[in-house]
């Protein structure tokens, strides 16, 4: 039980000998609890103890204060003047104690959740598996992710709005720092019983008058696929434009065509009926972690952090493997 200052005025009495006596906080309680519920019973109750305890306490409250608080009628405390006087003052000391848990509480939650925005494809891909790993590890952490396409999300960070970013832009944002955290290209992907998949390694050449499943006309991989393709004099059929690489692979699977794609939605999908093969023009693709330079960093960003980045070395090295 925490008191105001005006309270500490009353917990000093000055009986006649002259000597100081102090009231219990648990008398405090006690006359805050009867004048809540309006009754004995009901404080002794929401209290956990006896009737009788409640009742003694009271009486020595009033006795240390030299005030009466309450007006005994038919066995029932009727406030006095002096008794709503003082619950005023207890009011105000309890409002002061829940404000303190509320920002105990606040606290807590900040030190237990993390915010991340990422690009959507992140979200369908890498943070999946990052998050298995962290969570069985901090059971108690609540996650948000917020999928977010650039600049938009460049915009967020700066604004300091998250506890990290992930993104494909290599630029640092204004108020961030960035840093690499995967580097590989973007692969080949196929239904599984394609004449291609024989191959280790696809070339342009090979996707000569292919069914393409591709990203949208605007898409920054897409329009490097298409200056590869069209140096290399090749023409395809593109039969699907879509936004999302997970949707390209979802194509995939039913036989529509061979996508181009990043190889984290690609490892994502190897063991569900699509094939995965290496495409021999180098498309760079890259995973880059921003963090706010003005949003504290909590030890439960930083935990989540150092995992993603073993998670990272860990698809780097079973991309390899598949890939090989």
């Amino acid at each position: 039980m925490l008191c105001s200052p005006a309270l500490f005025e009353w917990i000093q009495a000055e009986p006649a000998l002259g000597d100081r006596v102090r009231f219990s906080f648990r008398q405090v309680e006690i006359f805050w609890a009867i004048m809540t519920t309006g009754s004995v019973t009901k404080a002794a109750a929401l209290l956990k103890t006896s009737q009788p305890t409640v009742s003694r306490e009271i009486a020595r409250f009033e006795h240390v204060l030299g005030l009466k608080l309450f007006e005994r009628t038919q066995a029932r405390l009727q406030p006095t003047a002096q008794g709503l006087s003082l619950f005023e003052e207890v009011k105000t000391s309890y409002y002061g104690l829940e404000r303190i848990h509320n920002a105990a509480q606040s606290i807590k939650n900040f030190q237990t959740s993390l915010s991340i925005a990422c690009l959507p494809a992140f979200s369908q891909s890498l943070l999946p598996y990052v998050c298995g790993r962290f969570i069985n590890a901090y059971p108690d952490v609540n996650i948000n992710i917020t999928p977010q396409e650039s600049p938009l999300l460049e915009e967020w960070m700066t604004a300091q709005r998250h506890d990290f970013g992930l993104t494909e832009n290599s630029e640092t944002p204004a108020g961030t720092r960035c840093e690499n955290v995967f580097t590989g290209d973007e692969v080949c992907v196929l239904p599984p019983n394609h004449p291609l998949c024989s191959k280790k390694v696809i070339t342009p050449q090979d996707l000569a008058s292919i069914n393409m499943v591709s990203l949208s006309g605007q898409d920054p991989y897409r329009i490097i696929l298409d200056r590869i393709l069209t140096d290399a004099q090749v023409k395809c059929r593109t039969v699907i434009e879509t936004h999302s690489a997970a949707a390209v692979c979802f194509f995939v699977q039913q036989n529509v065509g061979v996508g181009i794609i990043n190889p984290l939605t690609a490892l994502s999908f190897a063991d569900q009926t699509v094939c995965m093969r290496r495409f021999s023009v180098s498309i760079p693709f890259s995973i880059n972690l921003i963090t706010p330079l003005y949003r504290p960093q909590t030890s439960v960003a930083t935990s989540f952090i150092n995992e993603l980045k073993l998670c990272a070395d860990d698809l780097h090295q079973q991309l390899r493997t598949l890939l090989a």
